[in-house]
């Protein structure tokens, strides 16, 4: 159950990204905000998760079996910290173009469909029922949502950033089964999480002399900066690599649709966008299925049958 609980806090701090962007600075870019937030958390992730995995080793027994270096667990490290670069302009651009509520919920909306479904690809294990069950309830809750929309809203949602934030639904659903596979093989949780945040941080880096960032001289751009990068990426993902440790990649995609549901919170109250009834509905329909999956992941995770070589 704790593995619950952290997954769903770390899917609350992620839930405040749209609305940290809607309160920032004006002449950002998705762009800009994706590389700087990086470059912040993922030097943090990297500093804070790499402290915790030398704990960690410290407490280990010393025969305990470790898990050889290779060159195929380093691939899937730089592929998490790839697809975390992806993720952020797309995921901003979408919530640009179609608004922090409509933008978030398609994003991780399709992030534990997509999941599950390359699981299923990379194991052939058909995922519970309980899955399936608490999963359409939270897909259809987040299609209510995103069709609700605000109240009196009119025209239909963006095309491009509605593929957009598919985009980032895919990349969250890809660092899931990379990060589950790692962890699989025998891997300490905070240095696949380190792993993934050094290498971000490090194409971040590589990127940012070619973006604008002088709004991070402005007050609000520097404090939105340091809780996009420390609160929503270096604390977030590493509750979120944690509770992965003891979940499926499908389940915890799955609990991260409470970042939708906060992000919809944080917009009626912070930023006091007024949904309608159908996206009353779907938050309503999308907290159940929530719900319904914290109960059904009481029971220890089934193990997988990944397993890497050195």
């Amino acid at each position: 159950m704790l593995h619950v609980l952290a997954v769903l806090a770390a899917a609350m701090l992620f839930g405040t990204t749209g609305t940290a962007q809607a309160l920032g600075p004006e002449g950002t870019t998705p762009l800009s905000i994706g590389v700087m937030r990086m470059v912040i958390g993922g030097t943090g992730l990297a500093i804070f998760a790499f402290l915790l995995a030398w704990r960690h080793a410290r407490l280990r027994a010393a025969d305990a079996p470790r898990p050889g270096f290779g060159i195929r667990p380093f691939s899937l490290m730089v592929l998490t910290g790839i697809c975390i670069v992806i993720y952020q302009p797309l995921f901003f651009l979408g919530t640009a173009r179609n608004g922090v509520a409509v933008g978030t919920v398609v994003a991780l909306g399709s992030a534990p469909i997509l999941a599950g479904l390359l699981e299923w690809a990379l194991t052939r294990r058909v995922p519970s029922a309980t899955w399936m069950l608490a999963t359409t309830l939270a897909t259809v809750g987040v299609v209510l949502l995103g069709f609700g929309g605000e109240a009196g809203g009119t025209g239909g949602s963006d095309p491009i950033g509605i593929l957009s934030s598919i985009g980032a639904g895919a990349s969250f659903a890809v660092i899931a089964n990379a990060q589950r596979r790692l962890l699989d093989a025998g891997w300490d949780p905070f240095t696949v999480v380190g792993g993934m945040g050094a290498s971000a941080a490090v194409l971040s880096a590589i990127i940012l002399p070619f973006v604008d960032v002088a709004w991070l001289a402005t007050p609000a751009g520097l404090i939105m900066a340091l809780w996009l990068g420390i609160a929503t990426i270096a604390i977030a993902y590493v509750l979120f690599t944690w509770g992965l440790s003891g979940l499926t990649a499908a389940t915890a995609a799955t609990l991260t649709l409470g970042e939708p549901l906060t992000a919809s919170i944080l917009g009626i109250t912070v930023l006091d966008e007024r949904l309608s009834a159908l996206a009353i509905l779907g938050l309503i329909v999308l907290a159940a299925g929530l719900a319904l999956l914290a109960w059904g992941s009481r029971s220890p995770r089934d193990p997988q049958p990944f397993a890497l070589e050195g």
